[in-house]
């Protein structure tokens, strides 16, 4: 899908005359910025969501998969060490749900959720109270 966006350039002159400045304001210049918009047709791991809940210490990651693939979840500490490996396997295409038990496994604090398939790889920051 492309995206056609039209920007008015208004070009002004401006002469010294002393210590005064005119300024003459010439015809706008059109200027067309094309923005070339990728479907997420082409992406294979769509609309990732995670969330942590504190009170019974579980991970939920959500995704959708555009056809069947092999998949990896892992929970990695802001040095990108892995602290988890959370899933590895194949998964259906369409829409994915995961729970994920992580009472006492890991500290607080701020994390990174890595869901990889293939070559495509979608990172999201999450927060570990």
């Amino acid at each position: 899908m492309f995206k056609v966006r039209v920007l008015t350039l208004a070009i002004f002159t401006f002469v010294t005359f002393g210590s005064s400045v005119l300024a003459n304001h010439s015809v706008n210049t059109p200027i067309v910025k094309l923005d070339i918009e990728k479907e997420n047709v082409d992406k294979l791991i769509n609309n990732v969501k995670a969330s942590y809940n504190p009170v019974v210490g579980q991970i939920l990651v959500s995704f959708n998969l555009a056809k069947q693939s092999a998949v990896t979840i892992k929970l990695m500490d802001a040095l990108g060490n892995e602290v988890l490996n959370l899933y590895n396997g194949t998964l259906e295409e369409g829409t994915n749900s995961h729970v994920f038990e992580t009472a006492e496994k890991i500290n607080p604090g701020f994390y990174f959720l890595r869901v990889a398939s293939g070559a495509e790889t979608v990172v999201k920051r999450i927060s570990i109270k």
